[in-house]
């Protein structure tokens, strides 16, 4: 082809598309674009898709879903906890139901202990009242030197094995009145014997519940005894003459106690 020819080519062209001179840019052609209609002046904004009633209850059910597994997983750890617990407890119950046997033994130790020590006490009380106090035939007596009212000095004579001394017939009430005052001469000093009225007024009684058969009252012009009536209930030896008194029950005093002489038997 001549030059002639590809003139005419390139001007046929450019009478049906328009011709476009080398190196025009970009923005000519869309003014050009512009000019014949092909694009609009504002671009429209894209609509947002529609969302579907069925997707956000899909959404809505797996976030239930999700919220259940989650309580799941903490319920499963509750109970693991829980178990965890109830075997610690379990163990705890143990441990406590054999300290409770180990104490009702050590209990039992401790009563067996102290009863052997009560009847340990009331042996050796009845080996001091015959080594240290006067002996005579069966019994032995000895005067504890100790200030109590008539209830203390016989839970006390009880306590060392003994009870407090009732002199039963002139013999022994006699032996006792040398034994007292030799024991606090020169001094005069009342103790107290087994001897009261506290239930009937009169009616005298030993410690032991006996009756008495046997008094040696006080006779004398000025104060015979008994005086004290309804008040004075309990009885004391005094030590100059060995002739009894009645006295006040919660007056302090010495006392004296007899003890079986087991050798002499």
């Amino acid at each position: 082809m001549g030059p002639a020819a590809a003139s005419l080519a390139l001007l046929c062209l450019c009478s049906v598309g328009g011709c476009v001179p080398a190196g025009t840019t970009d923005k000519t052609q869309a003014e050009a674009k512009k000019a014949r209609g092909d694009v609009p002046d504002i671009l429209p904004e894209p609509e947002p898709e529609p969302t579907s009633p069925m997707s956000d209850f899909e959404n809505s059910y797996n976030y239930v879903l999700s919220r259940l597994a989650s309580m799941d997983q903490a319920i499963h750890r509750l109970d693991v906890g829980h178990y965890t617990l109830d075997v610690k407890v379990s163990q705890l119950m143990d441990r406590l139901t054999r300290v409770d046997a180990r104490v009702e033994e050590l209990e039992d130790s401790i009563a067996e202990v102290y009863q052997h020590s009560k009847v340990n006490r009331k042996e050796m009380g009845r080996l001091e009242g015959c080594q240290k106090g006067h002996r005579l035939g069966y019994k032995c007596y000895l005067v504890y030197n100790s200030l109590q009212d008539y209830a203390s000095a016989s839970r006390k004579c009880q306590e060392r094995g003994g009870r407090m001394a009732m002199p039963r017939d002139r013999k022994e009430q006699e032996a006792l009145a040398d034994y007292v005052k030799s024991f606090f001469h020169p001094g005069n000093w009342p103790v107290w014997l087994g001897i009261n009225d506290l239930r009937s007024d009169g009616l005298y009684v030993f410690d032991d519940g006996s009756r008495v058969s046997y008094f040696q009252w006080r006779r004398h012009f000025l104060s015979s005894q008994p005086d004290g009536g309804r008040r004075e209930n309990c009885v004391a030896m005094s030590s100059d003459d060995g002739d009894w008194w009645d006295h006040y029950c919660d007056r302090t005093m010495n006392y004296m106690c007899e003890f079986d002489n087991r050798e002499a038997l």
